[in-house]
């Protein structure tokens, strides 16, 4: 606790994109009921739209940002660049006593260099998750900020074991659970509330959610075309509530996908929702269709049936513990049929995932500033 003549220590919580803004939401709350804190959101830009950002922001009661980079899209090198840039001008004016980076996103990556390069103190929340797959942008992401962060926020014991057995110091790992499920608790009444199935004329336990926006999948002509012939075909079967990305509607229209897709029979196209329409659509879902990450760990939560349509996952405990299956893009539709024919995981909810995991953090980071 500081005294009367010190001032509380500033903490930078970095949000780039919009799973960063869910897992900064509680952890700026928690902090800000301290008096030996000042937390300071730090948005980098990267991910910027007003449906994507701005909603977010004001679902998770989170003010605007104090610190605003404005970096805008890129390549993956320019995007880096430009926050290290940036962040390093915010820094070298008024370093905090923390930087905090959430995620696998590139701010996360690049705020770690500008801030280790200037010999700062850094957190990684959501440390030591491994898909070990080093073509996905954000394995590289995550790798480079564990192996420089000063301390490593686990939230599950494969993450603890993966940074072990890259040699990080047993003093620099901290297990302290899943941070997106503090978020859910956060807004649980807000979203039990929420009716968005209404909006497009669905009955709870009835319909499917889906997202996708990983290259892999929205990016060919020929995997998008497939992927969009079996979700038309599975939809006679079980409406499908389809919350568009940028990046995917992107690729729908360029490969003339569009017309037909929003036509067919129980597709339901969508623009990003909020966090609260969006849980509040997938806790009442029959299961739920992605290739994102955070979702998973969700739906495992929740004990909704989850169709990752990858080929690897940096979160296996939802597939170990939880509701979640990997499942090819071929074979999604026979994936939908095993959910509606009730074979699939049941799944439990892993531990530490309780809603605490904020105030854990917050404990863990009183004794070091």
């Amino acid at each position: 606790m500081p005294s009367d003549n010190m001032k509380p220590a500033t903490i930078h919580l970095i949000a780039a994109a919009r799973p960063n803004f869910m897992k900064v939401a509680p952890l700026y709350h928690a902090l800000a009921a301290e008096d030996w804190a000042e937390p300071l959101i730090v948005h980098t830009g990267q991910h910027y739209d007003a449906n994507m950002s701005d909603a977010f922001f004001a679902d998770l009661g989170m003010p605007k940002p104090h610190l605003h980079l404005g970096v805008g899209s890129g390549s993956h090198a320019e995007q880096t660049a430009k926050v290290m840039v940036a962040y390093e001008k915010i820094l070298m004016e008024s370093p905090p006593a923390w930087t905090v980076v959430v995620g696998d996103v590139n701010s996360t990556m690049a705020c770690t260099l500008a801030a280790k390069k200037l010999n700062l103190n850094v957190a990684h929340l959501e440390a030591g998750l491994r898909s070990r797959d080093r073509t996905m942008p954000e394995e590289i992401n995550r790798l480079v900020t564990d192996v420089i962060a000063d301390l490593l926020w686990t939230p599950s014991p494969d993450a603890d074991a993966n940074l072990r057995a890259e040699g990080v110091p047993e003093a620099h790992i901290v297990r302290v659970g899943n941070i997106m499920i503090d978020s859910y608790e956060l807004m649980r009444p807000r979203i039990e509330t929420a009716r968005t199935y209404e909006t497009f004329g669905l009955t709870p336990g009835t319909y499917g959610v889906m997202t996708l926006h990983r290259p892999s999948n929205v990016d060919h002509a020929d995997v998008l075309t497939m992927l969009v012939d079996r979700l038309i075909a599975a939809a006679a079967r079980v409406p499908l509530v389809f919350a568009v990305h940028p990046r995917t509607r992107k690729s729908l229209e360029k490969f003339g996908l569009m017309d037909r897709f929003a036509a067919a029979p129980g597709i339901h196209l969508t623009e990003p929702l909020g966090y609260i329409q969006f849980m509040g659509l997938v806790r009442q879902a029959k299961m739920v269709i992605t290739d994102s990450g955070g979702i998973q760990e969700e739906t495992t939560y929740l004990g909704i049936p989850c169709l990752t349509l990858r080929t690897t996952t940096e979160r296996p405990i939802t597939i170990d513990q939880g509701t979640n299956e990997l499942v090819p893009p071929a074979d999604v539709g026979a994936a939908i049929g095993r959910v509606l024919a009730g074979d699939w995981p049941t799944g439990r909810k892993p531990d530490l995932w309780d809603g605490h995991t904020a105030s854990r953090i917050v404990a863990d980071l009183k004794g070091r500033v």
